[in-house]
């Protein structure tokens, strides 16, 4: 196949992915190989393909395509997570256009709505991931709501409830109004807001005096159970059992003495809501307050309800709760209880969803024990089980799963998997049971299904009981009361308990965290057996360690009794130029699909890797993009260039025979390459990898080996590489080149796999595709050193002379003598092997083994010699060294300019750090030139 004169990205991605898929590449199972799975963080099925997807999905596919070169049995485990609130929130947007709700449909209805969108719409990152050249199994795509997953999320909330790792509490949770389901903390965002502080004056129930308090959300005093004071504080002493009367409502409360209470701040007193302040409901139970007394002004849209005493007045029910704000500090100014107001900043807990203000809310919810499972987590790290890279995330890992909370399991949503819990009355005195219009005060069971809870039922209640199996509580409430209320109805289910399904969903991360086991068919099959678990390597963004790593680790080691995978790779966020976050308001976002479609996959995909430095942010500029799609087209033009000079597919795998110094040295450079690399790869060095290929193609191959074996080439006019050269030098310059061109193609193909499968077919027929083919051996025994210091002399000598010239402005036209004085032995032999190179490539006249015995001569030096390049008649000497003279005075004005300013604390400590990072880049580049200007002025003496 002839290769196209223009290299054209798009022409070639879409044939060659779909090649790929289609004949089975992705899963080329290879019996006996050294298994290699890699998993992807599944993306939200809501989601569409952002820069930070193409980074992450970039790092993972170098991985397993480069394990598929090394002969691995390489899976690349890929799916989508169901994303519960995410996706309800998009279906919701849909059904609000068509004028319908949620509730209005009911649950069944609803979630087949959903199933319909994710059916329709929801595969769309995966057909973009595609166009990145992600190889993944998509064979064995999985979905976290699929069938075999939800059978072994099902499974490990049921065995770690027999564990006693898991189970049902009532505390405080973040609520979040708009969706009114609680969401983790790290779903919460901090925002500062400006607020104020309203101080406020509560009269001591015994009429002798007042305590102030301080708040900034004075509408929770209607649910306010105490005041604390700190217990060394001597100006409160005499209170502390005290009560208070709280004003609009008239609750009397008391005074208790805690450490929480800051003497320091404010009046020192602080008001104590336990229903409704994370620290306060600690308080609280130190207190003595149960959790079940501690009183709610909220529902759960963030309206005020009656409390449980039923002291809220009657005008602020059903208000929202910042109406109620305002209202609430009228009532207390006309009171007197107001005593004064300051603005202040606040630090505000919004969800990252909804963009509404967190509630603290007291309800009851599924919880794991998060701190019993850390322990092992915690191990794991520490003792080398799991590599941490890069390892400066190791501190931050081991203070959050150190001080982690019990993690609330259950989400107020209808899409997710439901949680595995049905709960019936509990059985009181004499076996009879709180049902048929009583308060119920229920018990949970929990199995794995409809069957699996019979038998736990019959347990409890009696095998001569007959069962109801209703889908909620509502449900239940209903039947409840028809059946109590109707004396037939009463007397035919006099026998039969009635039980309703938890309407919970769980956390999407509960499920995701078993994600490195459960896409391979636990429960069912145990991917240990197959070498598959622990998986190799995670690459991951830092910012779901928490999220997702963590939490992957904990349940791995407590089911597979193995960390779930060998390897955590954390890599950092893309940002703009600049260095400032991505987002939508600031109009700087990239997309990703966008770059592809401007410059190709695999200009994205190497600058993304180029870039990415263990951990640091990565400043993404355009320019570098199209700086690695010129390096795609120059490796492009090289291969036709190889082609039309006969050069093509290598017929062995180890290096050709050579006799020439230059193919010697080729040989070895490569052989150099591919140790580097594969040192870089194994330390997951993505951006010194990258750095070594770029290097390697660009200045060894193209610009120096493809121009010293041009005379050689038989095709190419000009004098030979050497005198003496034939047909047979020429042979075995093909043979070479054609070589190390397939060690190229073979080493950049996880990198930039569609411009590498495409020139691997060009250039020859072949037994099987790139992707498959086999990884290069480093051979140590081809490097030949006489050959790699000859041909370095020689580049290193071309590179001076040119740059002198450059330097000292000599016309490209002309060429100039060279003379060495008194060269050594070696010299001689190297000047009279490479001199057709030599004078071709530096453009000289000849080489002269003498002293230039006249004046106005650069000086190149090149090892123990000097060489001088005359220039009297070529240049003008003077205006030459006047103009050098006036920029390098120039270049070093502003690079003491900015120097100095970088030394004055003033501007590094207030300055953007864009403004100090430019300055600093323009510091060195003004150094290195007027370095180079410096040194331009000394050739000339």
């Amino acid at each position: 196949m002839t290769i196209d004169k223009t290299f054209d990205p798009a022409a070639i991605e879409a044939r060659w992915y779909a090649h790929w898929e289609t004949t089975g590449q992705f899963h080329a199972e290879r019996p006996g190989a050294e298994p290699f799975t890699i998993v992807n963080p599944p993306p939200n099925v809501t989601g569409s393909l952002h820069i930070g997807h193409a980074l992450d999905n970039t790092l993972q596919d170098i991985l397993v395509r480069h394990a598929r070169l090394k002969g691995r049995d390489a899976v690349w485990v890929v799916g989508t997570d169901h994303a519960g609130i995410a996706t309800q929130m998009v279906v919701e947007r849909q059904l609000d256009a068509e004028g319908l709700k949620r509730a209005d449909m009911g649950r069944e209805a609803f979630l087949e709505r959903v199933w319909q969108w994710k059916e329709e719409s929801g595969g769309q990152i995966t057909r973009q991931l595609r166009r990145l050249g992600a190889s993944c199994d998509w064979a064995n795509e999985r979905f976290t709501m699929d069938e075999g997953f939800s059978k072994a999320v099902a499974h490990v909330f049921v065995e770690l409830h027999k564990r006693g790792l898991l189970y049902r509490d009532k505390r405080l949770v973040n609520w979040d109004p708009h969706f009114r389901t609680a969401i983790s903390d790290l779903e919460v965002e901090t925002r500062e807001i400006q607020g104020k502080f309203w101080h406020l004056s509560y009269p001591l129930a015994d009429g002798s005096g007042t305590i102030s308090v301080a708040t900034t959300r004075p509408e929770t005093m209607l649910a306010d159970m105490a005041v604390a004071v700190n217990p060394a504080d001597e100006r409160y002493t005499a209170l502390i059992g005290k009560k208070v009367r709280l004003p609009i409502t008239g609750r009397e409360m008391p005074i208790v003495a805690d450490e929480h209470a800051d003497p320091e701040l404010g009046s020192g007193a602080v008001k104590i809501t336990p229903g409704h302040d994370f620290n306060d409901f600690e308080v609280g139970r130190r207190a003595g307050f149960a959790a079940g007394d501690m009183l709610n002004m909220l529902d759960a849209g963030g309206a005020i309800c009656q409390t449980a005493d039923g002291l809220i007045p009657a005008e602020l029910i059903g208000l929202d709760r910042f109406a109620a704000r305002k209202r609430i500090v009228e009532l207390l100014d006309a009171a007197g209880a107001l005593e004064k107001v300051e603005d202040r900043v606040i630090q505000t807990p919004y969800g990252d969803r909804s963009g509404v203000v967190i509630e603290p809310w007291l309800t009851d919810q599924w919880y794991v024990d998060a701190k019993t499972l850390a322990q092992p987590a915690l191990e794991a790290v520490r003792t080398g089980a799991i590599k941490v890279v890069p390892e400066s995330w190791k501190k931050t890992y081991y203070n959050w799963l150190e001080n982690i909370q019990p993690w609330c399991v259950s989400r107020q949503l209808w899409w997710g998997h439901r949680i595995p819990a049905w709960y019936g009355p509990k059985r009181i005195e004499g076996d009879a049971l709180s049902n048929f219009g009583a308060t119920v005060e229920d018990i949970a069971f929990v199995a794995n299904d409809v069957n699996d809870v019979q038998t736990q039922l019959a347990a409890y209640y009696g095998d001569d009981k007959n069962f109801v199996i209703l889908d909620s509580e509502e449900e239940y409430l209903e039947w409840d009361s028809a059946v109590s209320s109707n004396e037939k109805l009463r007397m035919e289910n006099q026998n039969k308990v009635a039980i309703w399904r938890e309407t919970d969903v769980l956390d999407t991360w509960f499920s995701s965290a078993l994600w490195p086991f459960g896409t391979l068919g636990w429960p069912d099959k145990d991917p240990r057996e197959t070498g598959r678990y622990p998986n190799d390597v995670l690459i991951s963004g830092f910012d779901i360690l928490f999220f997702w790593d963590a939490r992957m680790i904990m349940q791995g080691i407590e089911f597979m009794k193995d960390v779930p995978f060998r390897t955590l790779y954390l890599h950092g966020l893309v940002r703009d130029a600049t260095g400032a976050k991505m987002s939508k308001s600031k109009g700087n976002t990239v997309d990703p699909l966008g770059l592809i479609d401007k410059y190709g996959a695999d200009a994205l995909r190497f600058t993304l890797s180029a870039m990415e430095s263990q951990g640091r942010d990565i400043k993404l500029d355009e320019k570098r993009v199209e700086g690695y799609r010129n390096f795609a087209t120059k490796l492009w033009n090289a291969a036709r260039f190889a082609q039309g000079n006969g050069i093509g597919a290598s017929s062995t795998l180890e290096p050709p025979p050579a006799t020439l110094a230059v193919n010697r040295w080729i040989v070895a450079e490569t052989v150099k390459t591919i140790q580097a690399l594969d040192l870089a790869l194994a330390d997951l060095r993505f951006d010194e990898a990258a750095n070594i290929i770029y290097q390697f193609v660009w200045s060894r191959f193209c610009d120096w080996y493809l121009e010293l074996i041009k005379p050689v080439l038989s095709k190419v006019e000009g004098p030979s590489f050497a005198e003496g050269a034939d047909e047979a030098q020429a042979a075995e310059t093909r043979a070479v080149a054609g070589w190390v061109l397939d060690q190229i193609l073979v080493i950049l193909h996880p990198f930039m796999p569609f411009l590498t499968e495409e020139l691997w077919h060009a250039l020859g027929e072949r037994e099987y595709d790139l992707i498959v083919a086999k990884w290069p051996m480093a051979d140590a025994r081809a490097i030949d050193p006489a050959a790699l210091e000859e041909i370095d002399w020689l580049i290193r000598l071309v590179s001076e002379v040119r740059a002198a010239r450059a330097e000292l402005n000599v016309p490209p036209g002309a060429k100039l003598p060279l003379f060495v004085a008194d060269p050594s032995a070696e010299t001689e032999a190297r000047l009279d092997r490479n001199y057709a190179a030599l004078t071709r490539m530096a453009r000289l006249a000849g080489v002269h083994r003498e002293a230039f015995a006249g004046s106005g001569a650069a000086q190149v030096i090149v090892g123990a010699e000097t060489y001088a390049l005359p220039l009297e008649g070529v240049i003008d000497l003077a205006a030459e060294k006047a103009r050098l003279a006036k920029a390098a005075e120039g270049a070093e004005k502003e690079r003491d300019a900015l120097d100095k300013r970088l030394s004055n604390p003033g501007f590094v400590e207030k300055a953007k750090p864009e403004a100090i990072d430019k300055a600093r880049a323009d510091h060195a580049d003004r150094s290195a030139e007027a370095e180079r200007l410096r040194a331009a002025l000394d050739r000339l003496g």
